[in-house]
């Protein structure tokens, strides 16, 4: 039924592009309807007559007064294409003189370009712009930065009712209360400045801290502990609740490398510890080295 309405409106269309013949007689019973229809051109009962049966009449009629006919889609399945240059063949090379990129496949005749690729920064054989250039600077690859914290800091925050004197201060206390920043890279510095704020027994436990500072603590009745944490420690001691939100455990304190062996008292603890360990004979004989060295 399909291909059958599809095969007239085919034919329809083909009758209907064909141009009207002026000496086309007109039947006679084609001619009343002609008469009762509005005024129209006199091409327009050619039109009429090239409508049969009356089929799409009133399509026609709009034809032969100027109007533009309804659009009548004859598309299939199988005249789908692809707009031209949507898809372009492959180029093939060396098929043959007939072919246009035979023999040398495009490449031309010998030389640099023809044989192949250069690797990155090749400049011909001359020196290259990369080892024209003088090197200045150097990075160091083990260099560690620490933010630094004065004892007067600390100590207008204990006098604020912020830090709690009486249980252990570590690198976590200090970045909750404000004392130092929020981007710590590798740790804490304990400064001197602001050191005779200090009278009473404070214990800190931070990354590096100077002789000045650590002998104003001590005089106080406090300790200092250097501790070490590496990047993952340092981030689970800081934001512990990173790790809860993302379901994971906290990892393990990991131990200084060799180079940073002897510059720590200890590992740092995880999660953030409350109370102060007290140093050992050893330890306190090891320090006491340290320092006469």
């Amino acid at each position: 039924m399909f291909r059958r309405r599809l095969s007239q409106l085919s034919t329809l269309a083909h009758q209907f592009l064909r141009p009207p013949v002026a000496s086309l007689p007109l039947p006679a019973t084609i001619v009343p309807i002609a008469r009762i229809l509005t005024p129209r051109p006199a091409d327009a009962t050619v039109a009429l007559a090239l409508a049969p049966n009356g089929i799409f009449g009133s399509s026609y009629n709009s034809m032969a007064m100027g109007l533009s006919l309804p659009t009548v889609s004859l598309l299939r399945l199988n005249d789908l294409r692809d707009n031209k240059g949507a898809r372009q063949k492959k180029r093939r090379l060396g098929r043959g003189i007939g072919s246009g990129r035979g023999k040398t496949a495009g490449r031309g005749h010998k030389g640099q370009k023809a044989r192949g690729t250069m690797k990155f920064g090749f400049e011909g054989g001359q020196t290259p712009l990369r080892r024209r250039l003088p090197r200045r600077g150097f990075k160091n690859p083990f260099s560690l930065t620490f933010q630094p914290v004065g004892l007067g800091k600390i100590a207008k925050l204990i006098n604020a009712g912020k830090i709690d004197s009486s249980e252990l201060i570590t690198m976590k206390t200090l970045k909750d209360t404000g004392a130092i920043g929020k981007q710590i890279e590798d740790g804490v510095r304990l400064m001197a400045r602001g050191s005779e704020l200090i009278k009473w027994p404070i214990h800190l436990e931070v990354s590096r801290v100077t002789a000045r500072a650590k002998a104003a603590v001590e005089e106080a009745g406090g300790s200092v502990r250097k501790v070490y944490y590496n990047k993952l420690g340092l981030r689970a001691l800081l934001k512990p609740e990173w790790f809860e939100k993302k379901g994971r455990l906290l990892p393990k304190p990991a131990r200084p490398p060799p180079k940073q062996g002897d510059r720590v008292d200890s590992i740092g603890r995880l999660p953030a510890p409350t109370k102060p360990i007290p140093f050992t004979f050893e330890e306190k004989e090891a320090a006491a080295a340290k320092v006469a060295a």
